[in-house]
């Protein structure tokens, strides 16, 4: 008898330290730094840095977000780049823990965005087709939500921002297989907004040095949809320097000296369970394409129970260019 309470002693135990790690974990900031090599990079652009925020899924890091703008503004960037699910529902209208992010960082020149399955829909129709209230609040406060391509420019050269899933389009419209579709897809408006989003990115056939080309897109491109892309008539793969992504949350339960047990992934023969290791966070490269993945910040509730992170911490991550 004796020796039974002890083994349930221990468990208690262990299980109290596991909840307050798990609690400490799941509330601190860790900031990830990655050089990306590239080759004939333009001098002008050695350094150049681009700060990653996904994920978030409406957590909050201390009143207002105050402890994660703190980390972003200690960290010197050119560009600030969110790569969807801000919000933790497609039917949320809790912007705040969002908003305030971009209220309170210092260094607001360059914001761009692409949306999440987790985010509300980017544009409405009804009673007239416009951006949504919430694409509209976060332009309002300095962000570019990016529906096609914008350019910065250094000293002559150019860091060209892309949205991926609209840059592989090659002669169709409408949304790309594999990833959720909206409730505007088919819209007639919609249709026609986005021809012209695709005469913009047109632009990028033009492109002459000294030029960088940085997509950004929710959805980690995994390489049997990069084949799928490269076999499709109506698709075309460009030549991106470097693919920006969230969505996995590195797993989000990720087990010592064995790491992802599932990660998202409607592309995968086994749907997601037990992925390679080197497919699921950090940098990779298949076909030419460099893509970075980022584990983010916040949990989802796919599977209600386990909503947090497990040896897993939030990141912000800092992406710096090299020349190769």
């Amino acid at each position: 008898m004796k020796k039974i309470v002890k083994i349930l002693i221990g468990i208690l135990i262990v299980l109290t330290v596991l909840t307050v790690y798990v609690v400490w974990d799941n509330n601190r900031i860790t900031i990830e730094k990655q050089e990306i090599v590239i080759e004939d990079l333009p001098e002008q652009l050695a350094g150049f840095s681009v700060v990653q925020i996904t994920d978030l899924h409406e957590k909050e890091f201390g009143e207002n977000q105050k402890r994660l703008i703190e980390a972003i503004n200690s960290i010197q960037y050119d560009a600030l780049v969110f790569t969807g699910d801000m919000l933790d529902g497609s039917e949320s209208t809790n912007y705040k823990p969002f908003y305030s992010i971009v209220e309170g960082i210092n260094n607001k020149e360059n914001m761009f965005y692409v949306p999440g399955n987790a985010d509300p829909e980017s544009y409405q129709t009804d009673p007239v087709f416009e951006k949504s209230e919430f694409v509209k609040g976060m332009e309002k406060r300095g962000v570019t939500f990016l529906e096609s391509i914008d350019t910065i420019q250094v000293d002559g050269a150019n860091v060209h921002f892309v949205n991926f899933e609209l840059s592989i389009m090659d002669g169709k419209t409408g949304v790309n297989t594999g990833i959720p579709a909206p409730n505007y897809a088919t819209d007639e408006q919609f249709l026609t907004h986005q021809k012209q989003l695709l005469k913009e990115m047109t632009t990028l056939g033009d492109l002459q040095n000294p030029n960088v080309v940085i997509a950004l897109d929710h959805y980690p491109v995994v390489d049997t949809r990069i084949d799928h892309i490269m076999n499709m008539s109506d698709l075309a793969l460009r030549d991106y320097d470097l693919l920006i992504a969230g969505h996995y949350h590195g797993g989000q339960i990720r087990l010592p000296f064995f790491g992802a047990l599932f990660v998202p992934e409607a592309w995968d023969e086994n749907s997601g369970l037990f992925p390679p290791g080197d497919r699921v966070k950090g940098l990779w490269e298949y076909e030419g394409v460099k893509q970075y993945v980022s584990t983010g910040l916040g949990s989802s509730d796919a599977i209600s129970f386990l909503k947090f992170r497990l040896f897993n911490p939030p990141q912000i991550n800092v992406l710096t260019l090299k020349e190769g």
